[in-house]
């Protein structure tokens, strides 16, 4: 079971394509202290390329006055993109500005989807080596999860049949469990990254117009987001949305 992180040695080794290094991101996260006027239940992102070009940015409160502050970027150093953020932006400013970094971690993100195949005879390969990350977040803890749990009922029949030939289940199943959600969050970072910021400002200011919160807020799974909009396709505030995505997002690819 290969489970070794982004680096992909192991994956390499065993001869399996690995992720998409033209869709990885350079991510940093800082736990800071001194922050002020954020709200203890409230996570802010910020969007703009000029701060965090190919991904966005955010502020996680934590207890006594500390929070976490990370960003991730296509291009650009992170570490002075992070600073930039919490100097000169005019909303993180005012809640960053005098704020003291106590320490911070760095690490690429993976947005290109899962590995088109994760698997050979006695090899598993599961988590951020697989590409296992949602492409829209970059969160990756409940697929990573997900396909870890289906990895070891695939390698437990393997083992009880005598079979490794059978390990090829996993990826079936991983394709099944993850292909269609997959497919949605690739083509939305695809119409994140083509659109301008002004753009993504007259998205938003639309989806508020339009009262599309109400409808994100019966939203109870942001790990799978293509069945979660499927299922909102009932709504006439997410259809709306969507065609108004779809529109920007053919604008700006003509």
């Amino acid at each position: 079971m290969d489970a070794e992180g982004i680096s992909s040695r192991l994956l390499r080794q065993a001869g399996l394509p690995s992720l998409d290094r033209s869709r990885l991101v350079n991510g940093v996260e800082a736990e800071v202290e001194g922050v002020r006027n954020v709200e203890s239940d409230t996570v802010d992102v910020f969007l703009g390329k000029s701060y965090a070009p190919g991904f966005f940015m955010w502020l996680m409160p934590l207890r006594g006055g500390k929070a976490k502050v990370g960003l991730a970027t296509k291009t650009g150093n992170p570490i002075e993109l992070l600073q930039n953020l919490m100097s000169k932006h005019p909303i993180a400013s005012k809640k960053l500005g005098k704020s003291k970094i106590l320490r911070t971690t760095s690490h690429p993100v993976t947005l290109g989807g899962p590995v088109p195949r994760a698997y050979r005879d006695g090899f598993l390969a599961v988590g951020d080596v697989a590409s296992q990350v949602k492409p829209t977040t970059g969160g990756g803890v409940i697929w990573g999860l997900t396909c870890s749990r289906i990895a070891a009922e695939v390698a437990i029949q393997a083992l009880h049949q005598n079979d490794l030939s059978f390990l090829c289940e996993y990826q079936k199943r991983c394709d099944k469990t993850l292909g269609f959600d997959t497919r949605v969050m690739v083509r939305m970072r695809k119409t994140l990254d083509a659109l301008s910021d002004k753009q993504i400002d007259d998205a938003l200011g639309f989806c508020a117009r339009i009262g599309l919160s109400k409808t994100l807020e019966r939203v109870d799974d942001i790990d799978f987001q293509g069945r979660s909009i499927l299922r909102a396709f009932g709504s006439a505030r997410m259809l709306t949305a969507l065609l108004y995505f779809f529109y920007l997002y053919f604008s700006a690819n003509p």
